[in-house]
């Protein structure tokens, strides 16, 4: 087993970066106090990669701290504007949840803690188990003070303000247990996206939710899930490794589809208008790591500017 590391003093860290990585630090102070603000470890163990020889420990020369803070405060950067548009996505998803299963089923609360109101199959006894639970847990809420009112006024809890506490990943599962006729509703509210569809994106979105919600590296971030096959992957050209298109499928490129198929054409284009202004600040703060490089960590095509361009239906 390897020996664990020694401590180092902030200083001994920037000198280490200085003298061992052969870093270019430019000011010793302003890396010291960066260090201090972030974390050695959340700075250089997230973001040391791109900037390292190929199958190497070794630094490309020329590397500049600045740029690897760059880096990270692009991640950031990413990491809020990404969680805005999936905030709102979660937001539309539990709100037509709601509707269309009150609209079904009615207002009382009991409805909804009804197993036998959800597809009910024994494949599904789990998930329903465990929204059950999740469900309970929301209407006894002491944290959101509407709840409590709700509950002291009128003794219901309506399942619109259920879903609004409800993380991605409950509405997510929510979804895949609603009856076939309420998972369609909630889909017609998305062109060129079917029930399938919608459960994937659902399960790919919670996880980068997730990642930006705790503060985990975005730019290279990848889930297990995956997104299906769309027409913007053709259209884009996108390459494939063997059968399997090489962007666009569980990386943040995945995210930006998603995106372009759930969000509101106004919305889709101020959200890559802002995610190009942020590519660009970066590259001009870059000295030797292309666009092309960054983009590849990130899992985007060299054309994905394009994905405006062309319809989402076939």
């Amino acid at each position: 087993m390897a020996a664990s590391k020694h401590f180092l003093t902030f200083t001994q860290q920037v000198e280490s970066l200085k003298n061992e990585k052969q870093i270019e630090i430019s000011d010793l102070r302003y890396a010291e106090e960066i260090l201090q603000r972030i974390g050695y470890f959340s700075l250089m163990g997230g973001y040391k990669q791109l900037f390292r020889i190929p199958f190497s420990k070794k630094y490309r020369p020329g590397t500049t701290f600045d740029e690897i803070v760059a880096l990270y405060q692009f991640d950031a950067n990413l990491r809020e504007l990404f969680l805005k548009y999936l905030l709102q996505i979660e937001r539309h998803i539990g709100n037509l949840m709601a509707y269309y299963f009150i609209e079904a089923h009615g207002i009382s609360q009991r409805e909804y803690m009804n197993p036998n109101n959800y597809n009910n199959i024994p494949r599904n006894k789990k998930t329903i188990d465990g929204l059950m639970k999740k469900l309970h847990g929301a209407i006894n809420s002491t944290e959101h003070s509407y709840v409590s009112h709700h509950k002291t006024q009128y003794g219901n809890i309506p399942l619109w303000i259920t879903t609004s506490i409800l993380t991605f990943g409950s509405l997510s599962k929510m979804y895949n247990v609603l009856p076939q006729s309420l998972r369609s509703k909630v889909c017609r509210h998305f062109p060129a996206v079917n029930q399938r569809q919608l459960e994937r994106y659902l399960s790919v979105l919670t996880k980068y939710r997730n990642a930006c919600a705790h503060g985990d590296r975005l730019f290279t971030y990848k889930t297990v899930d995956q997104i299906l096959d769309t027409s913007l992957h053709a259209k884009l050209k996108i390459p494939k490794k063997g059968n399997q298109y090489a962007y666009g499928k569980q990386d943040l490129f995945a995210v930006v589809i998603a995106f372009r198929y759930l969000l509101t054409k106004e919305d889709f284009s101020n959200f890559k208008r802002k995610l190009v202004l942020e590519i660009g600040k970066l590259n001009k703060k870059f000295i030797y790591i292309t666009e092309t490089e960054l983009l590849e960590q990130m899992g985007f095509p060299n054309n994905w500017k394009n994905i405006a361009r062309y319809h989402t239906i076939l």
